[in-house]
């Protein structure tokens, strides 16, 4: 029953971390299906459906010729793609167990743990589903050619760390106004469908529209993102220092303010969550 507590390195406590944020980040994945293949298939699909659902409405009120010289439909998938991306990093992240859920209670388990495995896993699944649907409509349809492949997937990767720290912020909140949590999250994903930029570009868009979405980061990296990928669009009003001071800036927000609520929350507030 009693046993010694062993004395562990610096190294070895960092690799029975890293052993623990495996297993949870597994178990993340799996949390939406028991079956890792069907959800992947199933993030796929929100993906393919998005994409189409944009396709057909910018096509039918007449954007489709304001959109950039090239593939319509990869400029459409570029949107979307890091719309997706950071909206599932920030959903992942506020969702992780907080400091009164019941696996908390194991010794190897801590809130670190379950906010990196639940950030993890979601980029692994939005990775997998990007390289999929391309790989798809590049031997099926029509070959994709990407300017600079690497600048754009450090987007992709900037897109998720963006939505990291927002989720921070929700999670460090949630404790204390969990009902205005689910809001707030519900709000910034609706608003995100315009206010991320993905139905038009920056270049071509209305000075006054520009300045009203400025703020948004995400905006930032979308209109950033179709620079990298296509060889013909510079963009002029955006920039990727932005995003990454904001998001740097939020997440060490993020992690005081849930630093601060982990100290002071309460196994009882479950009950009002």
């Amino acid at each position: 029953m009693f046993e010694p507590k062993k004395k562990q390195s610096r190294l070895s406590a960092a690799l029975s971390m890293f052993e623990v944020i495996f297993h949870m980040t597994a178990h993340s994945i799996r949390s939406t299906h028991t079956n890792a293949f069907a959800a992947l298939a199933l993030n796929m699909l929100q993906v393919i459906i998005m994409v189409a659902v944009f396709y057909v409405m910018l096509t039918l009120i007449g954007l489709r010729g304001a959109a950039l010289r090239g593939d319509f439909l990869l400029y459409i998938m570029s949107g979307v793609f890091i719309f997706i991306t950071n909206v599932k990093a920030m959903g992942a992240v506020a969702g992780s167990s907080g400091p009164s859920d019941p696996m908390m209670q194991h010794a190897p388990m801590n809130t670190f743990v379950a906010m990196v495995s639940a950030a993890l896993g979601s980029l692994y699944i939005q990775i997998l589903s990007i390289i999929v649907v391309l790989t798809i409509y590049h031997i099926a349809f029509t070959p994709i050619e990407v300017h600079q492949p690497v600048q754009a997937f450090l987007m992709v990767a900037l897109a998720w760390f963006n939505g990291l720290s927002i989720g921070l912020i929700f999670l460090a909140l949630k404790p204390w106004f969990p009902q205005f949590t689910g809001i707030a999250q519900t709000v910034y994903t609706r608003a995100n469908m315009f206010a991320s930029g993905k139905m038009f570009v920056a270049n071509s868009a209305p000075f006054y529209l520009v300045a009203m979405i400025s703020w948004n980061p995400l905006f930032h990296i979308v209109d950033q993102t179709r620079g990298f990928v296509f060889i013909n669009y510079n963009p002029h009003y955006t920039n990727w220092m932005y995003p990454l001071i904001f998001s740097v800036v939020f997440t060490l927000l993020g992690l005081m303010a849930e630093n601060y609520s982990r100290k002071h929350v309460s196994a009882s507030w479950a009950a009002r969550q």
